[in-house]
């Protein structure tokens, strides 16, 4: 007999059984599970809704349930559908009826939105933590970095020369944004739903804030409907994970670019890199690649959780089971391709000497010429033409910028002179950009020194919420 099967006739079908039944995944919430029953037990023993000697049993027997999950000596079944009803069973097996009275006041309905945001809200913090690390080896590279000119992308063609380590940096502060949101969803996933019942709340004169309190919840969901039924802090959580994975995905498409012959710029160090079974000189960015292919998979869940959401009424309805698959993978998938990112980009090879010879042979400083010929009086729109028509003559004789002469500038312009040399060197181009966030090397060095704030900042942060879960 189910353990809610009291008005039934007859046992479910088995394949309602199997169809049914989230045990193969739910599991995982077996300590959350656990954790929020102790909490929920300890309230009924402080609100005198059962006796002392009854709540204390059940939680020295949820305690001895949770040693035999975590060791594999328990067995949890489909036949008791979900990881609540399991841990139950568990429970009564080990303490007898009394441990029946632990359900006393609440509902799987609140019990699963507990579990899943005591869950979520520990995995914010080690992703979190994750993100930072990737922000610190792109921080370090940016550092090793601040004299490696590289040629700056528009449209994937060449635009103006950049520092490396100004690249490096443009992608600290899109994974600061990431960080960001992720600390500010925790308001919202740090509220507890346990107390509002199946949707209606409980008769029992229970005390919702004592075991929010001690599960380190900054307060109560306040409408019961809502309690049960809000999956907002999951999407929301999708959300910031499909972002921080389109993120990953952006610097892993340049990587496989620049790791390519026709690149050139990088090398990936072995470790992070596989071969070929049948093409023995193959070097291939396969984790990088693989990190942007698993952003489909992301942004997928995304789409899915979504979905499932936008015809639903209120209150619980059996297809909010869809809300754990998705977000436990997209865990996984996140967790390890961070995971893996820091490393990666720690020991990545920079060529240096290739990327200085790229910048020299385009005509990524002919803003500069267009500069200078303004600086000396001529309006933008026509230095504009006349740089135009520069590089179009040296695409004709196949040259570069730095190859004319002094004679073959002044054919252009007479205001013209020799420091037009000094002008249009890479270094001078880079430096030129000297103003707040550019590429400047002192202004490369204002962003990195600001980094180290904000990852001092995202660690206190860890710390202090760390310590209240």
């Amino acid at each position: 007999m189910k353990l809610w099967g009291g008005r039934f006739t007859k046992p479910t079908n088995q394949l309602v059984d199997e169809y049914t039944a989230s045990i193969n995944f739910d599991k995982k919430l077996a300590k959350y599970d656990i954790q929020g029953s102790l909490a929920h037990v300890e309230m009924l023993k402080f609100c005198g809704i059962i006796p002392v000697a009854d709540a204390d049993q059940i939680a020295e027997g949820l305690h001895t349930v949770l040693l035999k999950i975590e060791s594999g000596e328990a067995e949890l079944s489909e036949e008791h559908e979900d990881i609540h009803m399991n841990v139950e069973k568990l429970l009564m097996e080990e303490v007898g009826a009394v441990g029946g009275k632990l359900h006393t006041g609440r509902s799987r309905n609140d019990q699963v939105a507990l579990d899943m945001r005591l869950y979520l809200r520990e995995q914010l913090i080690e992703i979190i933590q994750l993100v930072v690390s990737v922000q610190q080896s792109l921080h370090t590279q940016a550092k090793l970095n601040l004299d490696t000119v590289m040629p700056g992308y528009t449209h994937l063609q060449r635009a103006q020369p950049v520092l490396f380590g100004h690249h490096m940096m443009a992608y600290v502060f899109m994974f600061q944004r990431d960080v960001e949101r992720l600390t500010d969803s925790w308001k919202r996933v740090n509220k507890s739903p346990l107390g509002a019942g199946a949707l209606a709340g409980t008769t029992f004169p229970i005390d919702r804030q004592f075991v929010a309190e001690k599960l380190g919840f900054d307060g109560i969901c306040e409408n019961s409907l809502d309690a049960v039924s809000d999956r907002d802090f999951v999407v929301e959580f999708l959300s910031n994970a499909s972002l921080i994975s389109t993120h990953l995905s952006r610097l892993c498409e340049e990587l496989v670019q620049w790791s390519s012959a026709e690149f050139s710029f990088i090398e990936l160090d072995d470790a992070f890199s596989t071969g070929s079974s049948m093409m023995p000189q193959k070097k291939n960015p396969d984790v990088a690649e693989l990190v942007r292919g698993k952003t489909g998979r992301v942004v997928g869940h995304l789409v899915g959780m979504l979905t499932t959401l936008k015809g639903l009424p209120l209150a619980y309805n059996k297809d909010m089971q869809e809300d754990k698959e998705g977000m436990f993978d997209t865990v996984d998938t996140l967790k390890g391709a961070l995971g893996l990112f820091a490393p990666m980009i720690e020991t990545m090879q920079v060529k240096k000497e290739n990327m200085y010879e790229a910048v020299r042979k385009d005509f990524s400083n002919a803003t500069d010429l267009a500069d200078y010929l303004v600086e000396k009086g001529m309006p933008f729109r026509e230095s504009h033409a006349v740089v135009g028509q520069v590089v179009l003559q040296c695409i004709n004789d196949n040259k570069y910028l730095l190859d004319l002469t002094l004679e073959e500038f002044k054919s252009f312009s007479e205001t013209i002179e020799a420091d037009i040399f000094e002008k249009l060197k890479p270094e001078t181009v880079v430096n030129a950009r000297d103003v707040a966030g550019g590429t400047a090397k002192n202004r490369v060095e204002e962003q990195i020194e600001k980094a180290v704030e904000l990852f001092q900042s995202s660690s206190e942060w860890v710390r202090k919420h760390g310590e209240n879960i």
